[in-house]
């Protein structure tokens, strides 16, 4: 379910978003080439928007795809993009081109994640993360954030638990306020209250315990965590497509785990 106000009126879910975004009236009249007035009169409902305004105002305010729809349906159109499911014939070339992309990432640990971070695909690599990991967590469908954060999943192994529990947590936050969602804030809160698992470490980049000194990847954030019987470190990375024109299009992301050290870099050559 996704939320922006509780009248589906168009203007009301326009005005919604114009707040979630923290611009003024005038601000998004000169982002829309339009007027304070006009913008003014649409979220009152004093004037209908066309299918185009609808679609030009929603384009400035950067509002997802899947809520371009709901505007548009508030509005009396039809909707513009459809949501077709991964497992659809007409997605087999999408799907054939994302199985490509990540077999060509191994040996490195690469998944595709949804909307709301369920795994609808991964790779060899991420194997390597997964020993210990509790049967129910790799159910489908997987999600990465329980996946992580649980403590039957990897939150025991990693390292650097606190530093990348409030990046991930900090991550979500911003997806569920961007896209107005009680579905990822549901998830958020879940993942949130998981107790830490007793022992793991909190400390931060420069007050690390556990040998390796002070931090050495300045440039990111890196994920530390035990495998194999070593300390792996991995930088993430999270692509998205273009200009979607599918609603299931645009809320998948490619998350892409590279090695950090030479270290990591050599085990999983070895691995793989």
């Amino acid at each position: 379910m996704t939320r922006t106000v509780d009248d589906v009126n168009v203007g009301s879910l326009l005005r919604g978003w114009r707040k979630l975004r923290g611009v003024t009236q005038l601000e998004l009249a000169l982002k829309a080439d339009s007027s304070a007035r006009h913008i003014s009169f649409i979220e009152t409902g004093r004037s209908t928007p066309s299918r185009s305004m609808v679609l030009h105002l929603a384009d400035q305010l950067d509002v997802p795809v899947r809520d371009r729809n709901s505007l548009l349906m508030a509005a009396g159109y039809a909707p513009s993009y459809p949501e077709t499911s991964l497992t659809a014939p007409a997605m087999a070339t999408l799907r054939a081109g994302l199985d490509q992309l990540l077999t060509a990432y191994e040996p490195l640990p690469a998944l595709v994640m949804d909307g709301m971070y369920d795994v609808v695909a991964a790779n060899k690599g991420v194997q390597i993360l997964l020993d210990g990991v509790s049967g129910h967590l790799l159910q489908s469908p997987m999600n990465a954030m329980r996946l992580t954060l649980h403590p039957q999943g990897l939150a025991p192994r990693i390292r650097n638990l606190g530093e990348w529990r409030a990046h991930l947590l900090e991550r979500m936050e911003r997806q569920a306020a961007l896209r107005s969602s009680d579905a990822l804030r549901s998830l958020y809160e879940e993942v949130a209250a998981y107790p830490a698992p007793p022992g793991s470490t909190h400390a931060g980049p420069d007050e690390r315990t556990d040998g390796h000194g002070p931090d050495v990847h300045p440039y990111a954030l890196p994920l530390r965590i035990e495998a194999g019987g070593r300390v792996l470190s991995f930088i993430s990375t999270a692509t998205t497509f273009n200009t979607p024109m599918d609603v299931t299009v645009s809320e998948l992301a490619v998350e892409t785990f590279l090695p950090a050290d030479k270290e990591t870099a050599a085990a999983l050559r070895a691995a793989g």
